[in-house]
């Protein structure tokens, strides 16, 4: 049995969301354009970690739970297509200010944790379809969900029956939404 999990840190959507949103994805994707991410699977991803032993799992989970950071409205309204890495995902034009603090401050705690973060500018999005190698028509909009983040979690990514699956393993509150 292995010492270490693959973790990441995400906001994870709620289930009438993932449901609506799974509805839209089958209307406006063709079978062919990827492969569909199970509903459950669905969420914002923060910081990806990558193998975390149990050690610096748990220093992790302490540096979390004494982040304060404010609620935030996501105005998910923006659809994209990476090609080379087969993803097709759901995003905002503008994300909130604090949604990109969270990220910022959760990948900055885990590089000085050990675990390795991508250079590449966070880009907050949802994957909808993976294995989407081949050129993708986009629709031109989205139903443009409105998504109040009232806590992150820290998940364990893992590969059980053929399939991957994220199993949440503690969550921390995100404080009142700041109205200015």
């Amino acid at each position: 049995m292995s010492s270490s999990r693959r973790l990441f840190f995400a906001l994870s959507l709620p289930d009438a969301l993932q449901q609506q949103v799974i509805r839209w994805r089958a209307e406006a994707f063709k079978p062919e354009d990827g492969r569909p991410v199970a509903a459950a699977n669905l969420h914002l991803t923060l910081a990806f970690l990558g193998e975390v032993s149990a050690q610096k799992e748990q220093a992790l989970k302490t540096q979390a739970g004494r982040i304060t950071q404010a609620g935030f409205s996501l105005n998910l309204d923006d659809l994209g297509h990476w090609p080379r890495p087969g993803v097709v995902w759901l995003g905002s034009k503008r994300p909130p200010r604090a949604l990109l603090q969270l990220a910022e401050l959760l990948r900055s705690q885990a590089a000085r944790s050990g675990c390795y973060q991508s250079p590449m500018p966070f880009h907050p999005h949802i994957t909808l379809l993976r294995a989407a190698t081949q050129p993708v028509a986009i629709p031109p909009g989205t139903p443009g969900w409105l998504f109040n983040a009232s806590h992150f979690s820290l998940y364990q990514s893992s590969f059980e029956q053929g399939r991957t699956r994220y199993h949440e393993l503690a969550q921390w509150p995100l404080g009142p939404q700041d109205k200015s």
